[in-house]
């Protein structure tokens, strides 16, 4: 039998912002290739009040019933019908407070509460707000109209074609049809928006709520530039009147893609000067282009099931940096690429509780803390690896192929890799099958045997694994003479084992040259690495190649394939360096390390981290300076905490001078505002959490507010750690509920009463919004857990098997507690 086919959704929305209610009306025109008696619709939390299918001038009412366990509408025609129809449906429901569906927002202006109402519908929440097929391959046209108050604004995806004002202060506003798009999409809301348009492309909009609009301009102008970009390289015109990109308040994600009227959060679309920081600025950036690449990856071209998801994320991830990059090549945006998106993939991916990037099965909730990293992250560095292999130009020509053929439709994995294959002449398909849709990425092993070096490879987690899997791997090998020279040797792996010539005249060897390849590397003999390090040494290797050798070296320390005090032996050939990539990750390695080793090889670790942290804040300075680049000013950010947790007076004593300034009604460079407060935290008492408190309550910007709930984290003492716990479930909002709580995840004082305060509190963290409330599950489990690893074993097996809630992220957080705790054994045999 063939399926139906939704055509145009006609919606009329009538929300109240008083009573948080809204009445609606949905026309469905529905294609019924064969004779059907009965129309399966998704509709949840909504009360049906009448059901009809048009016959002409004529409304015969239909029987209908819903299933709320498979949030379903089962409506009943009055007789088999073929051929088109249209259903007529009016139905209500309630604007709720949960941040999906249609939801509301609160803010304040002139000291008064108000409220927004906007829609979030990713990834099967339309159907709160109207009955569909709620499916991304069921595309259709809609037409909605909104009846709101008349001096409030109403947004959709397009343009507004008319208004009518009515009886009893309220207006009708008629939106154009939009194009052919997925229900996941659609958005409507309503509120005190106000509106700055680009003045270059007028098609650029942001909308924001009083009195923000003068924090917009930053967000409007990157917006026109990234679209200018995604025109030009996909080389299809954007097909909407508008792009509206909208600042929330309340909003659980960083920000969704609705076709023609994106939403953020406030902090990664607002800009304010004096308080957002140049990596708050870089960050509003990428997501802006990260939102915007999806108006054709994903609302242009829509996966046709949620397994294939990664269509969209992997793209918008990895040009979400390419944008960036285009109009800011001195930010050095690939080196964070590799640290803040390739790194995280490959800390994820190495699990054995893991998933491929193509999940199978995908419904409800596919993204979530679990899945994220390997569809974003993974999907977005396989991107980077398979443009590496094929080159830019063909990269650039197979996607426009593949936008162009499947343009306003849906569209599997294969439909991609036959386009790269077609621009090519490479064998794309077998090479991205074998990374798309197994799970994990293999450790190559290199041998050298006099001329000719071996290569091994097996898949690579931190737990012992018995998988005979294999991959296609693009093999980039630089070569390094005596005199000087060198040379690139590109191969396919495609067997467990290869031999490469290395010629008589090779003195060293680096394999994953320019680190574009998704794999790790041991290098079998310690003569071949030592030579390595001494390139790291002299900064004869480029900084992705100095990033990844300790890198790699650190995962093998975290696995047991190599010890710690090797890993520490190896920094040595880093004194010296200054370049953010590798100096970001020997950080963040070290720090981990600090956290989860024995207390003596804690000591020892912070003991050599302080001076080395305290000279290269030497180097580049504890206080920003207006010339200095964009990765010096985001490595100060990264380092300064870390310095003085470690000990670092001088960092300390910088850090604790600038919060005095604080406390006194001064101002402190937003560059180091994030810094300066957590040392206050660290070394601070109740009397410091009270101007926590004040401080909070009155920023004015979602920045600072995020900023000032993750200092919170960073208190010593156990009663103030304590009040911070307190102070998340009692005032901080929904949205924001998990940064202090994650903060304190990565404080050494605060593991044990985590764990008892989870317990404990556990009915209220658990109405926290899911993909949040299993943020705070990943950051406690970890690391409190290694305290009490039997109990919270227990305590899980029990919840899993009552609940059923976040299993998925709960095994994955449990497979982390026992590498760590595996790590913490093997540091003090």
């Amino acid at each position: 039998m063939t399926e139906i086919v939704p055509l145009n959704y006609r919606l009329r929305l009538i929300p109240d912002l008083s009573r948080f209610t809204f009445d609606g009306h949905a026309g469905i025109r529905l294609r019924l290739p064969d004779p059907a008696d009965e129309i399966v619709l998704n509709a949840a939390e909504l009360a049906i009040w009448s059901c009809g299918v048009r016959r002409g001038d004529d409304l015969i009412p239909c029987a209908y019933r819903m299933v709320p366990a498979r949030e379903e509408l089962r409506i009943q025609l009055p007789e088999a019908t073929a051929g088109e129809i249209l259903l007529d449906i009016d139905y209500a429901g309630r604007i709720n407070d949960r941040m999906a569906g249609f939801y509301r927002s609160r803010y304040l202006h002139k000291g008064r509460r108000r409220y927004i109402a906007i829609t979030q519908f990713e990834e099967s929440d339309a159907r709160r707000a109207f009955p569909c097929m709620d499916h991304p391959s069921c595309k259709a046209t809609f037409d909605i109209e909104m009846v709101v108050g008349r001096y409030l604004a109403a947004v959709s995806n397009t343009d507004i074609q008319a208004q009518e004002m009515l009886k009893g202060g309220k207006k009708r506003v008629i939106f154009e049809t939009t194009p052919k798009m997925s229900t996941y999409l659609v958005f409507f809301g309503v509120g005190e928006f106000e509106t700055l348009q680009d003045p270059i492309d007028g098609r650029v909009r942001v909308l924001t709520l009083p009195p923000a609009q003068k924090h917009a301009r930053f967000g409007l102008e990157f917006g026109r530039k990234a679209l200018t970009f995604s025109e030009s390289y996909y080389g299809i015109a954007y097909p909407l009147a508008k792009m509206d990109l909208i600042a929330v308040p309340d909003f659980a994600f960083g920000a969704m893609e609705n076709w023609g009227a994106i939403t953020f959060r406030e902090n990664l679309l607002l800009h304010y000067p004096g308080v957002t920081s140049r990596s708050g600025e870089e960050r509003i950036c990428e997501v802006i282009a990260h939102e915007i690449a999806h108006q054709w990856f994903g609302n242009l071209v829509t996966p046709s099931d949620w397994k294939y998801l990664w269509l969209n994320e992997s793209f918008a991830t990895y040009f979400g940096y390419g944008v960036v990059a285009h109009y800011y090549p001195d930010w050095g945006i690939w080196q964070q690429f590799l640290h803040g998106t390739t790194a995280t993939a490959m800390q994820r991916d190495a699990l054995l509780e893991n998933v491929a990037i193509e999940i199978p099965g995908g419904e409800h909730l596919v993204i979530n803390t679990s899945t994220a990293p390997i569809i974003y992250n993974k999907g977005g560095s396989i991107l980077r690896q398979v443009e590496g292999y094929i080159g830019p130009e063909y990269f650039q020509r197979g996607l426009r192929h593949y936008l162009q053929a499947h343009a306003y439709q849906s569209a599997e994995s294969r439909h991609l890799w036959e386009a790269f294959e077609a621009a090519s002449d490479r064998p794309v398909t077998a090479l991205m099958k074998n990374w798309v849709e197994q799970p994990g990425f293999p450790l190559v092993t290199a041998l050298r045997q006099k001329d000719t070096l071996l290569l091994s490879q097996r898949r690579f987690t931190y737990l012992p694994n018995d998988s005979d899997q294999t991959w296609l791997i693009p093999v980039n090998l630089r070569t390094f003479t005596a005199g000087g020279e060198s040379r690139t040797v590109s191969v396919l792996m495609d067997s467990p084992e290869m031999r490469i010539d290395l010629g008589g005249e090779t003195i060293a060897y680096k394999l994953n040259d320019g680190q574009t390849g998704f794999y790790r590397v041991k290098y079998a003999s310690p003569d071949d690495f030592q030579r390595l390090g001494e390139r790291v040494r002299q900064k004869t290797l480029p900084a992705e190649d100095r990033w990844g050798l300790q890198n790699d070296l650190y995962a093998l320390a975290l696995a047991g394939d190599v010890r710690l005090d090797d890993y520490l032996a190896f920094l040595e050939h880093y004194r010296a360096e200054d370049s953010y990539l590798p100096v970001a990750s020997i950080a963040a390695n070290l720090f981990h390390a600090y956290l989860t080793a024995d207390r003596e090889t804690s000591a020892r670790i912070a003991a050599s981290a302080a001076p080395w942290l305290g000279e290269v804040l030497d180097r580049i300075g504890c206080a920003p300076r207006a010339e200095e680049d964009q990765t010096t000013a985001v490595l100060r950010d990264q380092i300064l905490f870390d310095a003085v947790q470690y000990g670092c007076r001088e960092a300390a004593a910088f850090a604790l001078e600038r919060f005095e300034e604080l406390r006194k009604g001064g101002t402190v460079h937003p560059d180091i505002l994030r810094g300066v407060l957590q040392a206050g935290a660290w070394h601070g008492d109740g009397r410091d959490f009270k101007w926590f408190d004040r401080r909070f309550q009155k920023c004015e910007s979602e920045h600072e507010r995020m900023t000032v709930l993750t200092a919170l984290g960073c208190f010593r003492g156990h009663r103030e750690i304590e009040k911070v716990l307190d102070y998340v479930l009692s005032t901080v909002p929904p949205r924001n509920k998990f940064i202090p709580v994650v903060a304190l995840a990565a404080n050494p004082s605060a593991a044990a009463i985590l764990w008892d305060w989870y317990v404990k509190r556990l009915p209220q963290i658990e109405q926290f919004h899911p993909m949040l409330y299993e943020r705070v599950i990943a950051a406690i489990v970890p690391a409190a857990g290694m305290e009490r690893p039997d109990e919270v074993r227990g305590f899980f097996a029990e919840y899993m098997q009552k609940t059923g809630k976040a299993r998925d992220v709960i095994r994955l957080c449990l497979e982390r507690m026992e590498i760590n705790c595996s790590f913490r054994r093997r540091c003090n045999p």
